[in-house]
């Protein structure tokens, strides 16, 4: 971020989800199957960039409400991306997200869910 310039505002549909340990998994897949990924969720804004590896990221709002956020975002030399995230409860929502990360496109369909808190 640039001398003087202001943060980014927070995202609606954010402030309510729950910090702590979240799994998130294939849409559709088994309960008994592993999940795609297990993370430590400080800021619920980590689960808008599910299919990024970590980098300087810009991040830019298209639909912000109390239950739904779309973001676009680009992060320098990693890759960019569109994700959609629904909330239905502070503990689960609904993640489709597709972009470019190092080189590769990738597209999921995810669903995430609180299970406790972090280790």
């Amino acid at each position: 971020m640039s001398p003087g310039a202001k943060p980014p505002a927070p995202v609606t549909a954010l402030r309510q989800l729950e910090k702590g340990q979240w799994e998130l998994r294939e849409r559709g897949a088994r309960r008994d199957q592993p999940p795609r990924q297990r993370i430590c969720v400080g800021d619920p804004a980590q689960l808008l960039r599910a299919g990024s590896r970590d980098g300087v990221c810009e991040q830019y709002i298209v639909a912000d409400s109390a239950d739904r956020a779309v973001v676009t975002y680009q992060c320098k030399g990693k890759g960019s991306g569109r994700t959609d995230l629904r909330v239905e409860t502070p503990r689960l929502v609904q993640i489709q997200s597709q972009g470019i990360t190092d080189g590769a496109p990738f597209e999921m369909h995810i669903e995430a869910r609180r299970t406790g808190d972090c280790p």
